[in-house]
C-alpha cells in the first residue's frame, strides 16, 4: 500500500475530529519533520517528532524490527528525517496515536555543537542563537501566536468595513516630536542625502500618512513596522517594532475608544480560541494566572477616568504610604508604569481608560479641550503592564493646529499634513496599539525580545 503523506496538523485534526472512516483510511504514513528528542530504550525507543505545522509533537515508536534500526537509535536532537510509519490508536494514553515506525529516511543531520539541547535553556542564552531558537517550545508559540494575532488584527478590521493602507518606511516627518529617529543616507560621502535631495529618516508611526485616507474612506488602519532611536534597555523597548493604527473619520473620543475595547476583546478571544495548546502551554510555563486574567478583561467593562481624578487618587495613595518609587506626584506629571499599575489593579482591578491629559505631555496633533489645558487624549491600562494602547481625538481646527505646530516648528515640514484641515476636514480619532507589546500581554513573556524573530535594540545587533 502506497503510504499517505501527511502533517501533524492534519493527523491530529482527523484522530481527535474525523469521521471513523476517515481514520481507518490512515494505514501507512509518510511525514517529514524534525527529531526534537531521542529515548533508546535497548529494544523499543520513542522519538518525540515535530514538523512545524502543529505545537504538540508526534510520538514515533521504533523496535529492532523497523529498517534501519541503526540510524533511529543514533538520531540526533534537531535531525531532519523522513518516516514510514503505522498508526497506532493509544486513547488510554496521554497521546491520542503513536506511528510505528517501519522505516526512516536521514534527511539532515545534525553537528555536534546543535545549540538546543533536552534541558531547559535560559531566554538570554537563546537570544543569542535566534536563527535556531523557534525551534524550542516556548518560540514554536510565540512565533505561531504572533502569526494568529496579525491575522486576528486584520480580521476585526476588515470585518468592520476598514480599508488597510500602506503607509510609507521613509519618511520627512517624526510625528511624534520626540526627535528619536534613524536617518536614512546612501553611501555618497560628499552628500550621504543626496538621493532624496533632503534629509529624510525611518517612520516613528504612519498616523500621520493614514489619516487623510480616512478623510477619503472613513475608517482606515495601519499595520507595518515602526523605529525609534532610543538609546533605552528595558525589557519594553526596542528600536524596530510593529504598530497597529486606526483612524476614523467622524468619531470622537467615546467613538475611538469603543473601538479600542471591541478590537481588544476580539483579539483576545480569537487567540484563545484559534490557539488552545499554545495558550495552555504559555498558562502553565510562563504566567499560571494568564488565561484568567485574559477572560477577566474580556469579561469587564472598561471604566473611565480623567487624569486629574487620578492624580488625586495618586496622590492620597503616596500620603498614606503606599510604596510608589516615585512619590512626587504632581498634576502635569508623565504617569509611570507604577502609577498606572495601581490605578488598574488597586483602585479599578479591570481594564481602565485614563483620559483628558494635560497637553504639554501628549503630541501636537491631540484636540484641545474647551479648559486650555488638557486634550482629548485616551491610554488603556490594564493590570501587570499598565498602558497597552494609546489614542486621541484629533485636534481638526485648522487654526488651532497651526497654532501648536508653530509653537514647535515644524509647519513648514506638515504642511501637507495641515491642508486635510483645509480640504473638507472633520472630527476624527485614533490610536496606536504596539504590536509587540499586545503580544507580550496576550502570552505572559516578559521581555520584547522574547516576541521579536530578531529584535533590534541599541547597542546589539547579530543578525
Amino acid at each position: 500500500m502506497e503510504p499517505v503523506k501527511i502533517t501533524n496538523f492534519d493527523l491530529y485534526d482527523i484522530v481527535l475530529y474525523g469521521e471513523q472512516e476517515e481514520i481507518q483510511s490512515l494505514d501507512v504514513l509518510e511525514l517529514e519533520g524534525w527529531v526534537r528528542t531521542n529515548r533508546d530504550s535497548g529494544s523499543i525507543g520513542f522519538i518525540e517528532f515535530n514538523d512545524g505545522t502543529y505545537f504538540r509533537s508526534v510520538q514515533l515508536v521504533y523496535s529492532e524490527k523497523s529498517k534501519n534500526h541503526d540510524l533511529l537509535t543514533s538520531l540526533k536532537t534537531g535531525s531532519a528525517i523522513r518516516v514510514i510509519g503505522k498508526l497506532i490508536l493509544t486513547p488510554e494514553n496521554k497521546q491520542p496515536f503513536e506511528i510505528h515506525v517501519e522505516d526512516c529516511e536521514l534527511e539532515g543531520d545534525v553537528a555536534d555543537d546543535y545549540p538546543l539541547q533536552k534541558k531547559r535553556h535560559s531566554f538570554e542564552f537563546l537570544r543569542e542563537v535566534a536563527h535556531v531558537r523557534p525551534r524550542a517550545n516556548t518560540f514554536q508559540a510565540v512565533f505561531r501566536l504572533r502569526s494568529v494575532l496579525s491575522f486576528a488584527i486584520h480580521e476585526f478590521f476588515q470585518s468592520n468595513g476598514f480599508i488597510y493602507v500602506h503607509t510609507p518606511l521613509i519618511t520627512t516627518n517624526d510625528g511624534e516630536g520626540a526627535g528619536n529617529v534613524f536617518d536614512v543616507v546612501t553611501h555618497d560621502t560628499e552628500d550621504p542625502n543626496s538621493f532624496y535631495g533632503r534629509r529624510v529618516n525611518l517612520t516613528v508611526t504612519g498616523q500621520l500618512h493614514v489619516e487623510p485616507f480616512a478623510l477619503a474612506f472613513r475608517n482606515v488602519y495601519t499595520f507595518g513596522p515602526t523605529f525609534r532611536a532610543e538609546h533605552s534597555n528595558t525589557i519594553r523597548h526596542a528600536s524596530e517594532f510593529w504598530m497597529i493604527e486606526p483612524e476614523m473619520a467622524f468619531a470622537d473620543l467615546d467613538d475611538n475608544m469603543q473601538v479600542i475595547e471591541d478590537c481588544i476583546k476580539y483579539c483576545i478571544n480569537y487567540v484563545l480560541a484559534a490557539c488552545p495548546d499554545e495558550m495552555e502551554f504559555f498558562n502553565t510555563v510562563i504566567d499560571k494566572t494568564l488565561i484568567e486574567r485574559l477572560n477577566h478583561i474580556v469579561e469587564s467593562e472598561f471604566k473611565k477616568m480623567t487624569y486629574t481624578e487620578a492624580i488625586e487618587i495618586l496622590q492620597k495613595a503616596a500620603k498614606d504610604g503606599y510604596p510608589f518609587e516615585n512619590k512626587n506626584i504632581f498634576w502635569g506629571l508623565d504617569l509611570q508604569s507604577e502609577h498606572e499599575r495601581y490605578l488598574t489593579e488597586k483602585v479599578v482591578k479591570g481594564p481602565l481608560f485614563l483620559i483628558n491629559y494635560p497637553r504639554e505631555i501628549k503630541a501636537f496633533y491631540m484636540r484641545e479641550n474647551d479648559d486650555g489645558k488638557t486634550v482629548a487624549a485616551c491610554d488603556l491600562l490594564v493590570p501587570v503592564v499598565g498602558e497597552l494602547v494609546g489614542g486621541s481625538q484629533r485636534e481638526e481646527r485648522y487654526e488651532v493646529l497651526l497654532e501648536k505646530m508653530k509653537k514647535l516648528g515644524n509647519n513648514k515640514e506638515l504642511d501637507w499634513y495641515l491642508d486635510t484641515r483645509r480640504y473638507g476636514g472633520c472630527k476624527h480619532s485614533g490610536f496606536g496599539i504596539g504590536f509587540d507589546r499586545l503580544l507580550m500581554y496576550i502570552t505572559g513573556m516578559q521581555n520584547i525580545r522574547d516576541v521579536q524573530a530578531y529584535p533590534r535594540t541599541s547597542k546589539t545587533i547579530k543578525y
